[in-house]
């Protein structure tokens, strides 16, 4: 297919950065477009963006020129790394205006008539795109990827609960400094420190796997009915969210049964060979003290889950740690495939 022009709002972020990154040499979209705050607004992405990843800023995006959000952008997909405190506005006039935004913003992920995607999850949410657009008489839509701490839990869960059924879950997440965007936390406390406490964190990981795990029926979704509790933890690494897990289900299964069904997860995104799809969705380590984050954060380009530590729990049924890349997979990666399906099952034109 040709190139589809793409615009990335909040483009000089963190999480704005990682889009610009991973649309690199994308086979399906080109940047056609960076949006940036009114200080940087005017200026060229080079010269307003201080670059923070460990590749080199694309020389292809230096001069690009930075718009403001109120600019008028010319592409039919946008990716959206706003702050959730500009971000519900902004994307409401594009998709209004017959953009698809797929947004990394907390803002709508609740909205009932909006998709909470992860791909291998629940493609067929993709179905309250048209809800939303008869409600609301948009041309365009949003599209949201949940929060970074809810993906690699939510990813495991799917094998899980169609196989076994859940009934409860306890989780305790072990953040990176990056989760908190740059310049993030200060130094002072976040060196030789943990912080028990993420604003805001807790409860979007005890409800965004339940409606990304819910069933749509008759335009409407389900929650899935399992009850889960969190604690979220602040942690000094740079990038990856590890997270220990208690499940309990609700149809007793053996160890090998439990192992073989998250190993032998596929989903739709594996059957379309989808570009930034990982071969293997949720890897499975059987070393006794994996997954670490330094060293199995990057999976599969930073995109699969990865499972480790799998066994019987004293008061549940099993535990586990699970660890995915919270920038990429959790975040700018998560979004640019929600794109890929989205081109793929027909909704953007």
């Amino acid at each position: 297919m040709s190139s589809i022009k793409v615009a990335v709002l909040g483009a000089t972020g963190m999480v704005g950065q990682r889009f610009v990154q991973l649309l690199q040499g994308h086979p399906w979209f080109e940047i056609a477009a960076v949006t940036g705050s009114e200080r940087s607004a005017g200026r060229t992405y080079g010269e307003a963006c201080r670059w923070v990843l460990d590749t080199d800023m694309p020389l292809a995006l230096r001069d690009m020129p930075i718009l403001s959000s109120a600019d008028q952008l010319d592409t039919p997909l946008v990716f959206s790394a706003l702050p959730s405190s500009v971000a519900g506005p902004v994307e409401e006039r594009l998709a209004a205006a017959g953009h698809v935004v797929c947004s990394n913003a907390s803002n709508h992920r609740m909205a009932p008539d909006v998709p909470l995607l992860i791909p291998e999850v629940n493609p067929d949410h993709l179905g309250l795109i048209a809800i939303q657009r008869k409600q609301r008489g948009w041309s365009g839509a949003i599209v949201t990827n949940p929060n970074c701490t809810s993906t690699p839990v939510t990813m495991a869960f799917r094998p899980l609960l169609d196989a076994f059924g859940i009934s409860r879950v306890l989780i305790v997440s072990m953040q990176a400094l990056s989760g908190a965007g740059h310049p993030g936390i200060a130094s002072y406390d976040a060196g030789d420190n943990v912080i028990p406490f993420i604003g805001g964190e807790e409860p979007k990981v005890e409800s965004e796997p339940q409606k990304m795990l819910g069933a749509l029926n008759d335009g409407q979704v389900i929650n899935a009915g399992f009850a889960t509790s969190a604690h979220c933890n602040r942690v000094p690494v740079l990038e990856g969210h590890l997270e220990c897990v208690s499940i309990a289900l609700e149809r007793k299964a053996d160890l090998e049964e439990f192992i073989a069904a998250l190993r032998k997860f596929r989903a739709l995104p594996q059957e379309l060979c989808l570009p930034s799809a990982p071969a293997q969705p949720v890897i499975v380590r059987a070393e006794p003290d994996r997954p670490q984050i330094r060293r199995d954060r990057n999976a599969s380009g930073g995109m699969a889950t990865v499972v480790g530590r799998i066994r019987p729990c004293a008061l549940f049924d099993y535990k586990f740690v699970a660890l995915a890349h919270n920038t990429i997979r959790g975040a700018a990666g998560g979004s640019i495939l929600n794109a890929e399906l989205i081109v793929s099952q027909g909704y953007l034109g």
